[in-house]
């Protein structure tokens, strides 16, 4: 096993290529900045942020953010509009790895897509500002009338206090965090403070390029995962694996997601922590 490992490491060292590589045909999706607190609270919808896999409605086929066909079954998107819907397919709280080998598997699984919503959170073709689509929204959704086709809620926050109360209710339940729309903002397919995210801790990808054996009880499995931010900066990963992620660990070359809580004084994420193997069509918003 130590054998393996070393092997891999020092092949990964000469790994190269792009990170989180995307299909050529991706959707025109928008894509959220982080949210910071200087922001005006009046002017954002706020709604929880869903652990699950964002999907693209274009009118006729069901697709990932990077530009992958989704293929559920016949029966889930039976009726849905010509007009594109962009939302999160989603199985629950703490039940991304369902959704995302659901969503992943070419011969759709009846019996696991049962388990699966559409959550519904914008009209990408609507030429109105999110005010005047969230009307519109809901009364597509609800045309529909299928109760795996589901309008995000959207409320409103008087202040941060409120916000912050807001995102401790959502995580202890076992959520994700929030997301902040701008109500007087189009649909822009880019990344601009017209939608936010917010969660309890700070997140980021990064390459795997390695592996560094476990010791004490995780001796003969993965101790700890090497791996490289966009920049080449270089760091380890060695907390948020189950046993069964040690003894099979993410793939050299493949994309993980981390959480930590800030950076050192030399930009190296403090107490990082992987939380996800990140699949080049399973970004989420």
């Amino acid at each position: 096993m130590r054998f393996a490992l070393n092997l891999l490491l020092l092949a990964c060292l000469f790994a190269a290529g792009p990170i989180c590589v995307m299909a050529d045909e991706a959707p025109p999706v928008m894509l959220a900045n982080v949210y910071q607190p200087d922001v005006d609270l009046a002017d954002y919808w706020v709604s929880e942020k869903y652990d699950g896999v964002r999907a693209y409605w274009d009118g006729a086929a069901l697709l990932t953010r990077g530009g992958n066909t989704i293929h559920p079954p016949d029966w889930f998107t039976a009726g849905w509009p010509q007009t594109p819907l962009d939302g999160e397919l989603w199985v629950g709280r703490g039940q991304f790895e369902e959704a995302s080998a659901t969503v992943r598997d070419a011969e759709p699984d009846d019996a696991a897509w049962r388990k699966v919503h559409f959550m519904v959170f914008d009209l990408p073709a609507s030429p109105g500002v999110f005010d005047a689509r969230l009307a519109a929204l809901q009364g597509v959704v609800g045309r529909l009338s299928l109760p795996w086709v589901v309008p995000v809620a959207q409320f409103k926050v008087a202040d941060q206090a409120a916000l912050n109360r807001k995102l401790q209710k959502v995580v202890a339940a076992g959520g994700e965090g929030l997301m902040l729309h701008r109500g007087g903002s189009l649909y822009r397919a880019e990344r601009t403070d017209d939608l936010l995210k917010l969660k309890p801790y700070l997140d980021a990808e990064a390459r795997v390029i390695g592996y560094l054996p476990g010791k004490g009880k995780y001796r003969g499995m993965m101790g700890a995962l090497q791996v490289e931010r966009p920049d080449g900066l270089r760091f380890r990963l060695g907390t948020g694996f189950t046993d069964e992620q040690r003894r099979h660990p993410p793939a050299i070359g493949s994309c993980v997601t981390y959480g930590y809580r800030s950076l050192t004084g030399k930009g190296v994420p403090r107490f990082a922590r992987f939380i996800r193997v990140r699949e080049s069509d399973e970004a989420t918003r």
